[in-house]
């Protein structure tokens, strides 16, 4: 993967990124090592692994243009809070001219199990407050997310303070394999397409 410079991927005038892959969180850090950051984190190593820099903009939103095997793509990490995302990730499909099928969300997942990690085309939000202000704000729920699994916290109660506290060594060596295995999807979503990067994840 080779990071393009600045301005809209030269050589390819006229050209929209195939994908706008965006990791939602919550900014500064002690939220880094959180549960509810394993998309930002994915996203902040795709992008280091691309060689591209993510860079703060006036959209609230941390954002890298790169290419993978060819193909460009744009990585963005809004810096909102979670339940914020919806403004910043509007502006960046808007701006880039992307149709929400062509927009995919790295979110945590609480309904997987630590390790676990599958890639959805559109459907509910299951009440993640992440997903709910993006949706509201594209107006459709046709966008793809990448679900990280992070675990069911002990009660329906503590969700909110399992989301934002650290996880336990086992658990964080099974996410950490789980964002391996996402980043790998993500190279082979935008090569090859969703059918593909759903195989490679649902038949392990």
């Amino acid at each position: 993967m080779v990071a393009r410079g600045r301005g809209v991927f030269p050589g390819r005038r006229g050209n929209r990124p195939s994908y706008l892959i965006v990791g939602i969180g919550n900014p500064g850090p002690a939220y880094a090592r959180t549960r509810h950051n394993v998309g930002t984190r994915l996203v902040e190593l795709l992008a280091e692994q691309s060689g591209a820099e993510l860079k703060r903009t006036r959209g609230q939103a941390r954002v890298a243009e790169a290419e993978i095997d060819g193909h460009a793509v744009v990585l963005a990490v809004p810096t909102t809070y979670m339940n914020e995302s919806g403004r910043p990730v509007a502006r960046l499909v808007r701006k880039q001219g992307i149709s929400p099928d062509r927009l995919v969300v790295v979110q945590d997942e609480l309904d997987l199990s630590p390790g676990t990690v599958r890639l959805k085309v559109g459907g509910g939000t299951a009440g993640h407050n992440g997903l709910e202000s993006i949706q509201a704000a594209l107006r459709s729920r046709d966008f793809l997310r990448l679900r990280i699994g992070v675990g069911k916290p002990p009660s329906k109660e503590e969700g909110a303070d399992h989301v934002l506290s650290r996880m336990r060594p086992e658990d964080a060596e099974a996410v950490e394999g789980a964002i391996e295995r996402g980043l790998e999807a993500m190279r082979v979503l935008v090569r090859d397409g969703v059918d593909a990067a759903q195989n490679l994840l649902h038949a392990r």
